[in-house]
């Protein structure tokens, strides 16, 4: 499955047919299945679904930080800048974490060691990746928290986590994932936890940031909201797999997946009246250890065919850039396009 056609050479990551399960007590759970997508440089692309359709798991893998036992990256490749991540020892691994691959995490107070102060938490990394040691790793830990927006720099370094709001940790967080200048910065639901106003600064500082530094952004959310304003591309993700892909405009102006569609009209619109209704999508995710066959979306698709439940639909090209994987996807694109239009 190929759900970019885009030059490989802009690539900065290329994660092709990658496949990450867990081995439970009620047995093995398929969390990703046969993912593909690519982040082009200096590119900002979203990764959104509900809860439970494999984003944070696919993040982690790029990472190799899925925890084996029980978790298990059975197939794939995860190219990133010309090298297969999963042909590299831990020891290689080490090096592109951080210095190649920044992430910053959705909740900052578990993130950051409560023992040690910002100002360690921050040097620690351009010790071991950029080899800046005393004054010069302090000068450069008191910078990156000017970069972000933190008041005193200088003397919050001498804080411990507990002594910032959650806006200044998710900050410091920021600054942790961009001190050793990484080509590509990927944020897992790195706001849920703060209240709308700090999620908007934050990810207005992320995007900012990012397109400074020539840094490619991959954010990953169930905030529809969010990927409209800031990504350039995205990639709707359900049951462990992509469903549909391609440019943000493109996919929002003419969704061709019944869970694009269920997904955009769950949203409140404000050039809609306020006495309409949300529509919001029938039923629950499937169990994962029990996936129905053929179509994982069809029991709760109001477009569902007796095709849907005989196999499982190819990803196919719509449109220029945007892919999909729907046996109706020409239908569900002509009867709500252009609404979005």
């Amino acid at each position: 499955m190929t759900t970019s056609s885009q030059d490989s050479s802009n690539s900065v990551l290329q994660v092709r047919n990658l496949r990450t399960s867990f081995n439970t007590s009620v047995g093995r759970i398929g969390a990703v299945n046969d993912v593909s997508f690519e982040v082009n440089y200096g590119e900002t692309v979203g990764l959104v679904g509900e809860s439970g359709c494999g984003k944070s798991v696919s993040a982690l893998s790029i990472m190799r930080l899925v925890p084996n036992p029980p978790g298990l990256i059975e197939n794939g490749e995860i190219i990133f800048e010309g090298v297969d991540l999963l042909d590299l020892s831990e020891k290689e691994m080490e090096s592109v974490r951080g210095a190649g691959i920044g992430m910053i995490f959705q909740e900052p107070m578990s993130s950051l060691n409560p023992v040690l102060t910002i100002g360690r938490q921050i040097t620690e990394p351009l010790e071991v990746h950029m080899g800046l040691t005393g004054a010069a790793a302090e000068i450069r830990a008191t910078e990156l928290l000017d970069m972000v927006g933190i008041p005193d720099a200088r003397k919050r370094l001498n804080d411990y986590p507990h002594q910032l709001s959650g806006g200044q940790r998710q900050r410091v967080m920021i600054a942790i994932a961009l001190s050793c200048e990484p080509k590509l910065l990927i944020a897992d639901e790195a706001t849920t936890a703060l209240d709308v106003t700090i999620q908007a600064q934050i990810l207005e500082l992320m995007k900012n940031l990012t397109e400074q530094t020539g840094t490619a952004l991959v954010i990953i959310t169930h905030n529809l909201g969010i990927i409209a304003r800031y990504a350039d591309r995205l990639n709707v993700m359900y049951a462990g797999k992509i469903v549909e892909s391609g440019g943000a405009e493109q996919v929002y102006m003419r969704p061709s997946h019944p869970y694009t569609v269920g997904l955009l009209n769950s949203v409140p619109r404000l050039d809609q009246p306020t006495t309409n209704r949300l529509d919001p999508i029938d039923g629950e995710i499937p169990d994962p250890t029990n996936l129905p066959i053929g179509c994982a979306f069809r029991t709760r698709c109001r477009w569902s065919k007796y095709e849907c439940a005989l196999s499982e639909p190819p990803f196919v090209k719509v449109q220029d850039r945007q892919g999909v994987a729907c046996f109706e996807a020409k239908t569900v694109t002509e009867s709500v396009g252009l609404a979005w239009q």
